[in-house]
């Protein structure tokens, strides 16, 4: 995302530079079109210098390359200012580094996380969110900045159970076509406390989630995976059903 801003702004300072080279050369026409003063008697010619004896020299007109390279920092800067206030606030990009989604996302799948829903309203059984590790995690040697990608499963208050290859959710079975296989062990039930999401990778049996470490706190939550732009072949939305 940042490249292609970058990338925008080096297409607007070409454009920018032929405008003002197109206007130099105006300029340099209407200057020629200008009448010829006729010297008066009295004034003598310098003709090597092509000015009048005693008349000083003028202050050569301020480059215009100079104001071309200030107005090109300028953009560059509120280019960089933008790009930072999306990556930040509204969007970012994120890559899979393990298979723990597959086959929904595979290794080296890169993805548009949004960060605006989740300030409107909570996370939605089904979402595929990017979140920070939780402080279990945390204390195992995670750092904060190694994202977790999972699918939320149990919203607060709910009661989530894993039995005889089923995910169970307030005792109802889940219908789930993403997952790569059914999951081969049992977990008892367990109620997702307030502030917290029970999480789980569509690869069941090879996912550290929460069946492992337990629940996420919401606040740790990033933002929701919304599109896939690599590999090309797989560009699209992520839905719920994936």
């Amino acid at each position: 995302m940042l490249w292609s801003l970058i990338a925008q702004v080096c297409l607007i300072c070409l454009v920018q530079k032929r405008l003002n080279a197109k206007d130099t050369q105006d300029a340099m026409l209407d200057k020629n079109d200008l009448p010829v003063a006729v010297p008066k008697a009295d004034e003598k010619i310098d003709q090597k210098a092509g000015q009048k004896v005693g008349q000083k020299t003028e202050d050569k007109p301020r480059s215009g390359w100079r104001k071309l390279v200030a107005d090109n920092a300028r953009l560059v800067a509120i280019a960089l200012t933008l790009a930072f206030f999306i990556r930040f606030f509204i969007a970012e990009p994120r890559f899979i580094p393990s298979p723990s989604m597959v086959p929904t996302l595979a290794v080296g799948d890169r993805l548009l996380v949004e960060k605006v829903s989740y300030h409107l309203h909570l996370p939605h059984a089904g979402d595929i969110t990017v979140f920070e590790p939780p402080p279990q995690l945390q204390e195992y040697g995670y750092l904060a900045s190694q994202a977790f990608i999972k699918r939320v499963i149990g919203l607060p208050g709910q009661t989530v159970q894993v039995s005889q290859g089923q995910v169970i959710v307030n005792a109802q079975p889940l219908t789930e076509p993403y997952i790569l296989a059914a999951p081969n062990y049992e977990m008892p039930p367990v109620t997702v406390p307030a502030g917290s999401l029970f999480v789980m990778g569509d690869n069941r049996n090879d996912s550290n989630d929460s069946h492992v470490w337990g629940f996420l706190p919401i606040q740790n939550v990033i933002g929701r995976a919304l599109f896939r732009f690599w590999p090309l072949e797989k560009i699209g939305r992520l839905d719920i059903s994936d």
